[in-house]
């Protein structure tokens, strides 16, 4: 993945220096979004979507699913989704629920050797794990790439070499047995499609409560409507009906690893102060650092 296919035309300077200031309004957004994703799905051989369940990313796996029901000649690609083994229980079975009601591919990239040792030896995440004890592959990765030294490394995510292994690896490994050639991600503002680089985090929420919503839900109002509380659904729908995580009702703003994320208030994340609070506050607060290095290693 560290260079592009011969075959690709996109223009990948194309929104270079612009903000999401350039577009005006939410239909402004969402145009720019499908018109990338439609771009995406018709330059590359085999994409797919990186789905976590979050918000960002099920807006992008909508966006998706929008332009392939638009165009037959338009193949709906799987959707990658990295199990590091410490989800929130409820945003796996989101993720598998909405997978089946959208009728899309659900493919789970796992780094198998260390979720198997895990397994077999009843870990905990913050349980040690000897780096002798993995395979050839992980050992190269600890300490060939990553230069780490120790005999050991914790169980957890938010760690160098556990969120590595558990996503980076897991990823990496998973494009390439798949001979996936793009990635199609939910980054807000290289060789992957980012149809909502010009979303805000607000625009995000916007986007679902007056378009993803009322056009998914059958029973959801036309013309949209935002929930003011965990409970305060409209026409007797429930959480299930919903393509919005339950996590996001209950406080979360960002949805990272049960372990290093907790909630940002008690109240729903659209109702929550996004112009002056972090979305990420609820992580480990060496998380942004850590995902820059990632990041220089391949992870998104």
């Amino acid at each position: 993945m560290s260079e592009f296919p011969d075959y690709l035309t996109v223009d990948y300077t194309d929104g270079e220096g612009e903000s999401p200031d350039e577009y005006p309004s939410i239909e402004h957004k969402i145009k720019k979004a499908l018109e990338v994703v439609e771009t995406g799905l018709r330059e590359y051989e085999n994409p797919a979507v990186m789905w976590t369940g979050g918000k960002d990313s099920t807006l992008t796996l909508y966006f998706v699913k929008e332009v392939v029901e638009q165009y037959d000649e338009l193949e709906m690609p799987a959707t990658v989704f990295i199990d590091h083994f410490q989800h929130f229980d409820e945003l796996i079975e989101f993720a598998e629920r909405w997978a089946d009601r959208w009728d899309v591919e659900l493919m789970y990239a796992r780094n198998d050797d260390v979720g198997s040792y895990v397994d077999e030896h009843g870990l905990e995440p913050g349980d040690n794990i000897p780096v002798e004890n993995l395979s050839e592959h992980n050992q190269h990765h600890i300490r060939n790439i990553l230069e780490y030294e120790e005999d050991t490394f914790p169980f957890l995510l938010d760690t160098y070499v556990g969120n590595h292994l558990l996503k980076t690896v897991a990823l990496n490994d998973t494009l390439e047995s798949e001979g996936i050639d793009g990635i199609i991600s939910g980054i807000r503002w290289d060789d992957r499609v980012q149809p909502i680089l010009q979303f805000m985090e607000a625009d995000v929420w916007d986007a679902f409560w007056y378009f993803v919503v009322p056009e998914t839900v059958d029973a959801y109002p036309d013309d949209g409507y935002v929930p003011q509380g965990f409970d305060d659904l409209p026409n007797d729908l429930t959480h299930e009906d919903i393509p919005v995580s339950p996590k996001y009702f209950a406080g979360f703003r960002s949805l990272g690893s049960e372990i290093s994320t907790d909630k940002s208030a008690e109240e729903p994340a659209w109702l929550q102060d996004m112009a002056n609070t972090t979305e990420r506050a609820g992580r480990a607060q060496d998380k942004e650092d850590l995902m820059q290095r990632l990041r220089d290693l391949g992870y998104m």
